[in-house]
């Protein structure tokens, strides 16, 4: 296959996909021998993942490792999800790889992020990097990323809350049950700020692998001078992250412990953490376009964690919400929460199989407006409200695509 033919397959892998579960995918991991023969940190969580391993990322590629980085979602094309060193995938390797096991592929039912999971973990054993960093997708005991027998440098998990409930749990432990199958045995897990029932479920895993236990420490003196947030986190002081998102904080630090603890084995300098930590954060997180902010909280813990660090920065000046979500996302938390701290909502839709439609906000239609069309809402506020601020989330989907528009049509 070409490369856009192996992107339109796994389009459709996408759409038609709807299980959880991980049969096929083994059997297809055995068949082919599948395993990330190098070094690597494996990372999960509800929120926090993301930009946790690109922290990770950002810290060892600075420290002169040859440095690869497996992360989803992306926001442009699917090469981003796999790089070494700033240089995605080519997509002449993608379909290559991709081409060599078609038959098995197309045989074993597999879905788009198993598919992408091969193709990364393939590369990446031809490429030879130093250290690897692989993110989950999503939970982790049946993440595609997770393979038998592969043992990572150090497992972190950032946080824990009700999310995908219909395929990970239905309770705080059940999801944390998940998430901990990435423990293995013997190597160390490294977990955030956890309530203690998610704690004591990962706790009770790690004693069972035989796996040293830590919990990220507290950071400190943190205050937000444009660009950058300035936090203590020991052994350091003055830290930096160019960002105004206070959630981060917490995201660095997970980042910065991470590489204290495989210090012996990946040794790293001050000077690298601090450049590490100083990378362009990840897109739409926080992410500010004049009066605009973009960010893709997509469920509850995400939200408070965003309105927390937007409500400062806003500094009494009213907000105006732009809000599109997924239809399995917890909106009936989420609105409420935004709706204490500021202006207005708008809810809209977007162009995607599983965005909320007018009708899936039945229940709200008497508290919020609803408009079709995003951008009309986004140019509209604009020109209203030129001296306020407009946030637009909901959807890490939903922010990216408004993103391009915001750049791309409107030029800011």
């Amino acid at each position: 296959m070409d490369y856009a033919s192996v992107l339109d397959y796994l389009k459709q892998r996408d759409m038609t996909m709807s299980r959880y579960e991980r049969e096929d995918w083994d059997r297809f991991v055995a068949k082919i021998h599948l395993s990330l023969r190098v070094p690597f940190i494996h990372i999960t969580g509800s929120n926090g993942k993301g930009s946790t391993a690109k922290y990770i990322y950002e810290i060892y590629k600075a420290a002169g490792y040859k440095t690869a980085l497996f992360s989803k979602p992306y926001l442009h094309k699917a090469n981003e999800m796999m790089v070494i060193n700033g240089e995605m995938i080519k997509d002449v390797d993608f379909a290559r790889i991709f081409t060599e096991k078609e038959a098995e592929i197309k045989a074993s039912n597999l879905s788009s992020f198993e598919i992408e999971t091969y193709i990364a973990f393939a590369y990446f054993g031809e490429m030879k990097p130093d250290i690897a960093i692989i993110e989950c997708g999503m939970g982790g005991a049946t993440d595609s990323t997770t393979l038998s027998g592969d043992v990572p440098l150090l497992s972190i998990i950032t946080t824990i809350s009700l999310e995908h409930t219909a395929f990970l749990g239905r309770t705080v432990s059940e999801i944390a049950l998940n998430k901990g199958g990435i423990i293995a045995r013997e190597a160390p897990v490294l977990v955030g700020k956890l309530d203690e029932s998610a704690a004591n479920v990962l706790k009770d895993l790690a004693k069972r692998a035989h796996s040293l236990y830590y919990e990220v420490d507290d950071f400190h003196n943190e205050v937000y001078e444009a660009p950058y947030y300035r936090f203590e986190y020991k052994p350091y002081q003055n830290l930096e992250i160019l960002t105004p998102a206070r959630y981060q904080l917490g995201n660095a630090s997970m980042a910065v412990e991470a590489a204290k603890l495989l210090q012996s084995r990946f040794p790293v300098s001050e000077d690298a953490v601090r450049h590490g930590l100083l990378t362009s954060p990840l897109p739409c997180r926080m992410e500010r376009h004049r009066n605009i902010i973009i960010d893709g909280a997509h469920n509850p813990e995400a939200v408070e964690a965003l309105m927390t660090s937007l409500v400062p920065l806003a500094s009494g000046k009213p907000i105006h919400v732009v809000f599109a979500s997924f239809q399995d996302k917890n909106i009936a938390v989420e609105l409420p929460r935004i709706d204490r701290d500021v202006a207005e909502i708008v809810l809209t839709t977007f162009d995607a199989e599983r965005a909320r439609k007018e009708e899936d906000y039945f229940l709200y239609e008497g508290d919020y407006a609803f408009a079709p069309d995003y951008k009309e809402v986004i140019s509209n506020f604009l020109v209203k409200y030129p001296d306020d601020w407009i946030l637009i989330t909901g959807s890490l989907a939903f922010a990216g695509v408004a993103k391009a528009y915001v750049e791309e049509e409107l030029h800011l």
